[in-house]
């Protein structure tokens, strides 16, 4: 069956609103079936649900040519709505791009299983046994905007780590998401396990967004994945607890120790190798002291690459391309070939700025003075800090991790890439012998 064809006729995507009229009624049928899944999914062995996954990966090559089809139908509609090219690019996929895809899900499907890992026990003087262990979180609601790749990456995680997921994709990617998610579901289907796990609302109406935050009684928690706008108005609007992040502003700092080869490889890749992916630098600091000789060979290759340099009068100094900075690009995610460059004091000046300025994402020092390197590390209050290497590895799939939700810079439950394993929680068995408290 081909990928569209599926995407019509299967149940959980277009059926479920065609047979509830009322939006919201749809979305508690979507939210109902997932528990009814999610029950299921939860004491499904890890060799099921890692059939489902390659499964998945199959389907997905074999439909290669019908989900591209999808893709091309969602570009051209996002060109005439005059989409930047970061957006389109995040949006485009390519055959290269749809076999990582499957490879992604082939690498979860490879990793330990989450579920049921004893984390810690003891035993207690009384004779009880106690022994705290990994369950799945339930019911995940995922929204997120144009990348189509996040249905496969968001519905492969939660499948490994046992969850059901309502997955609530951009309206740019309607077709490509929906001809991906399909694969999923014929995933679960030949591995025996409820398609019902995997679900999107067949609406690209955004008021399913709001019906989702409201769906207490049946999500366990929501990700948003996409820009400011969308994460704000589910952090503030979500009566489902929420596992975000805000901004990907993310920085390199030079330090006056960087060897000055790694300082242009580093600097040049974490800021073009994909502009519009949260990992990308967005503003580079540089110590005052090293600038003049760490600097020039950097902005020229940055100009060759066709990025939009903005800088202090010092940056300015040192390349007549480098337009005037203004307060507002020290606060800014361009997603764009556009880096604001900076010149500070030394390492207390960069962690002041990075701390005021950033997003408690990913942030790097280059240098090869191990001290500063290890304050940096340890003082730098961000999901991710890097030591000599380019933020763009912000990735769960750098991570060993198959792939990943998002990158959640906040303190509660997860932080950094969310994996299969943080798409997890646990609970207490207690075993005893008769015990009674006394």
């Amino acid at each position: 069956m081909k990928a569209e064809a599926a995407l019509k006729q299967e149940p959980g995507t277009e059926a479920a609103t065609a047979a509830a009229p009322d939006l919201a009624q749809a979305i508690a049928e979507l939210g109902r079936r997932a528990k009814a899944a999610a029950a299921v999914l939860a004491q499904a062995p890890g060799e099921q649900k890692d059939r489902a996954l390659r499964a998945a990966a199959a389907a997905i090559r074999a439909e290669g040519a019908a989900i591209l089809a999808a893709n091309r139908e969602d570009l051209e509609a996002a060109r005439a709505r005059g989409m930047s090219g970061a957006l389109l690019d995040r949006l485009e996929l390519t055959p290269a791009r749809l076999e990582a895809m499957a490879a992604g899900l082939e690498q979860i499907a490879a990793l330990p299983d989450p579920v049921g890992r004893t984390l810690a026990q003891w035993r207690r003087p009384n004779g009880l046994e106690i022994a705290r262990v990994s369950v799945p979180l339930g019911v995940v609601g995922i929204v997120y905007e144009s990348r189509p790749n996040v249905t496969a990456d968001a519905g492969g995680l939660c499948l490994k780590a046992g969850n059901a997921a309502i997955l609530r994709g951009g309206s740019e990617s309607f077709h490509s998401s929906g001809a991906i998610l399909a694969c999923l579901r014929r995933g679960l289907a030949e591995a025996g396990l409820p398609a019902d796990a995997l679900q999107s609302p067949a609406t690209t109406d955004r008021a399913a967004v709001g019906h989702l935050l409201r769906l207490h009684q049946y999500l366990d928690v929501i990700v948003p994945r996409g820009g400011r706008g969308l994460i704000e108005r589910v952090m503030e609007e979500s009566r489902v607890p929420v596992l975000a992040h805000l901004d990907g502003l993310c920085h390199t700092y030079l330090h006056a120790g960087a060897d000055p080869e790694k300082a242009r490889a580093i600097t040049v890749n974490a800021k073009l190798r994909r502009v519009g992916v949260c990992g990308a630098t967005e503003t580079l600091l540089v110590d005052r002291a090293a600038a003049a000789d760490l600097l020039p060979p950097i902005l020229e290759a940055l100009a060759a690459g066709g990025c939009e340099l903005r800088g202090d009068a010092a940056v300015q100094g040192l390349d007549p391309r480098v337009l005037p900075a203004e307060a507002a690009d020290w606060d800014t995610e361009y997603l764009a070939p556009i880096l604001s460059v900076k010149t500070v004091e030394g390492l207390e000046e960069a962690m002041a700025h990075i701390a005021r300025h950033g997003s408690h994402h990913t942030d790097c020092i280059v240098t090869e003075d191990a001290a500063a390197a290890e304050r940096f590390l340890a003082e730098v209050d961000s999901a991710i800090v890097l030591h000599n290497a380019s933020t763009q590895f912000a990735d769960g799939g750098e991570f060993g991790m198959g792939a990943e939700i998002g990158i959640a810079t906040g303190r509660l439950h997860a932080r950094g890439p969310v994996g299969a394993e943080q798409l997890t929680s646990y609970k207490y068995r207690v075993r005893g012998s008769g015990q009674t408290r006394p």
